[in-house]
């Protein structure tokens, strides 16, 4: 692994945009390498937190994570992106990956998901970003298409992935893999599955990262903690593959029933169903102290980690919390 492993954050805009921007902000005096905003019709436009963002910060890699190329025409979600590396001088990251089920499902997109569209998307989103014009015709369409202004700096594409073939896929294409995981188990499954992948991979695509995409909730009271946690695993429960289910424990047709309350809008009645072996494969929650053990473990087996929502009880002290929680993680590691 890295001898310094990468430190990101999940910023979701169910809050005001000034308050995610401010979190955000936190996030780079803490010393977070990248801010992913998460990108669900139902919150706020994550690329208004992003354009905000990078005029409010210096350092911090800036993208969405994961847009999904259903809702948004691939070539405009590249040409968004674009405009945050504009923005930022050249701090954009693109997050891509095939969506949250339980959300898509809301549009009548939940049939269009797969391992194809994504990959098309974020080939076709390279080749405008290195101004090409570009005509595609697959997943979906375009004919001539471009951007009318040039692109600074290089901009690192992360698959959003949890499934075997989305982690190969990401090992052989990809700049990396945001692994939607928060067990050391699962992150060990998909280093092998990315290895496999790289065994193809062309050597001028340069070094892989796998971070780990983690649920995390840290917070002085361990139960709150965890409760904090409930919302964030239900839709990972929701949406996770069955492979994935089984490899946890979790019983299928729970998480299903949890999808469809979640598809329904019966959010309550979804977080009331997720059980206590659901926070513990789904999420990293409680005291800094295991929370910095559990870290500490994933990243054996991980480049780095993107501390995912809920963050904590206390979402602003929590970004403190899981920062020093993960600098200790870095100095707990196994050898």
């Amino acid at each position: 692994m890295s001898d310094d492993p990468t430190l990101g954050i999940e910023l979701t805009p169910e809050d005001p945009v000034p308050e995610t921007v401010a979190r955000g902000v936190r996030a780079e005096e803490a010393g977070y390498d990248a801010a992913f905003v998460s990108c669900h019709y139902n919150n706020r436009d994550p690329f208004a937190v992003l354009s905000r963002l990078a005029g409010e910060t210096d350092r911090i890699r800036l993208g969405p994570g994961v847009a999904n190329p259903y809702e948004m025409h691939p070539v405009t979600l590249a040409a968004k992106t674009a405009t945050v590396a504009e923005l930022s001088a050249g701090r954009a990251v693109f997050g891509i990956g095939p969506g949250d089920p339980s959300t898509l499902s809301n549009l009548g997109l939940e049939d269009e998901r797969g391992l194809r569209s994504v990959l098309e998307a974020f080939k076709v989103a390279q080749r405008v970003w290195d101004g090409e014009r570009v005509s595609h015709d697959g997943t979906f369409e375009a004919a001539d298409a471009g951007l009318n202004f040039d692109v600074p700096g290089e901009i690192p594409v992360y698959v959003g992935g949890e499934g075997p073939h989305m982690c190969r896929m990401a090992g052989k294409h990809a700049d990396g893999l945001l692994f939607n995981g928060s067990h050391p188990d699962g992150l060990s499954w998909a280093r092998d599955r990315v290895a496999e992948g790289i065994e193809d991979r062309p050597d001028d695509r340069g070094d892989f990262e796998l971070l780990a995409y983690a649920s995390v909730s840290v917070g002085a009271d361990r139960e709150a903690a965890r409760e904090a946690a409930r919302p964030p695993v239900a839709f990972i429960a929701a949406g996770a593959a069955p492979p994935v289910l089984d490899r946890h424990g979790i019983d299928r047709s729970l998480a299903s029933d949890i999808g469809e309350k979640i598809s329904a809008g019966e959010f309550s009645e979804a977080f009331g169903l997720v059980t206590p072996a659901m926070i513990d494969a789904f999420s990293v929650a409680g005291t800094a102290d295991e929370v910095a053990d559990r870290i500490a473990a994933v990243l054996d087996h991980a480049d780095g980690v993107v501390v995912g929502s809920p963050l904590g009880p206390d979402p602003d002290e929590a970004v403190t919390l899981a920062a020093e929680a993960t600098a200790r993680a870095r100095s707990n590691r196994s050898p």
